[in-house]
């Protein structure tokens, strides 16, 4: 559902509001993903450690985030920490990439409030070291009464994992719920029409993103033409644009024009974008008369 509260794209720069003006408001996406790449990149080709590049990324997720909460974006998600970052980075960069998240959680939830955020996490989040989980939770209650812009990191996240955790959820469930009743999984599954009963919108039930839609728009920084293992049950049908620009270098300007792209593409959900008729198609099993095209080529 669109957010009900007033514009604030007086609040936009003068580069911001140009682009703004060049979109339907009433085609604003509800859910917009990111993949934010290039941080190492970013540090890397500035000779620079790693750690600045991780430092300057943390400053565009604030820039990104204040444009949204303007624009009256519902939801934004940020690939933030990946499982695999989690296992197969050093162990110094984890930890630091832990203690950057920590400070931007305190460092940032007064802006947060002021723009009307609202704080929210998907991934294995208990997982990560205890003392960035109660930071976690503060920063989410701080901001639990916040109806703007739904600002969600994923951390600790892969979405094989989730799949997989939602596969378990729907089964505890199931055992759960035949314990209780005294039967067997196999006994209720049969009252509830077997194993054809769980199907699209169950496992959607038990994703980490069951509060939430699906991304009408995932943009990926960098220029990597790769998923990496995020959101891959809920991006379906989600339109892509992909931009060379590392992350660091991402404004709420250049989430302007990923938008306008968005509103440039014809959503067709595996349909058509025009009425269609199949009345006048031919029997495929049936000789067609050559025409005077196919004659002449």
């Amino acid at each position: 559902m669109p957010l009900t509260q007033p514009l604030r794209i007086h609040e936009l720069s003068p580069e911001e509001l140009e682009v703004y003006r060049t979109l339907d408001p009433s085609r604003i996406p509800e859910h917009v993903a990111i993949i934010m790449d290039g941080n190492g990149r970013w540090a890397g080709k500035r000779a620079m450690k790693r750690f600045l590049g991780h430092q300057q990324g943390a400053e565009s997720v604030q820039f990104v985030v204040e444009t949204a909460s303007r624009i009256n974006l519902p939801f934004l998600t940020l690939y933030a920490f990946s499982l695999e970052n989690n296992l197969r980075r050093p162990k110094a960069e984890v930890s630091f990439l832990m203690k950057l998240l920590k400070n931007y959680l305190v460092s940032n939830v007064k802006r947060m409030q002021d723009n009307n955020v609202r704080m929210n996490y998907i991934g294995r989040t208990h997982e990560l070291p205890e003392e960035v989980q109660e930071t976690m939770k503060w920063a989410q209650a701080e901001t639990a009464k916040n109806t703007g812009t739904t600002l969600t990191l994923a951390l600790n996240y892969g979405s094989r994992a989730e799949i997989v955790d939602a596969t378990r959820s729907i089964l505890r469930d199931l055992m759960e719920e035949a314990h209780r009743r005294g039967c067997s999984v196999e006994d209720l599954l049969s009252v509830q029409g077997g194993v054809e009963s769980i199907d699209d919108e169950t496992m959607s039930h038990h994703m980490y993103t069951r509060n939430m839609p699906d991304p009408d728009l995932l943009i990926r920084t960098s220029g990597e033409m790769r998923i990496s293992n995020y959101l891959l049950w809920q991006i379906a049908y989600s339109e892509l644009f992909v931009t060379d620009r590392l992350w660091p270098d991402f404004r709420g300007v250049h989430l302007l024009e990923g938008i306008a792209a968005f509103q440039q593409r014809s959503r067709r959900f595996g349909g058509l974008d025009t009425e269609f008729t199949d009345e006048t198609l031919p029997d495929p099993q049936m000789p067609q008369a050559a025409t005077p095209e196919m004659v002449s080529r």
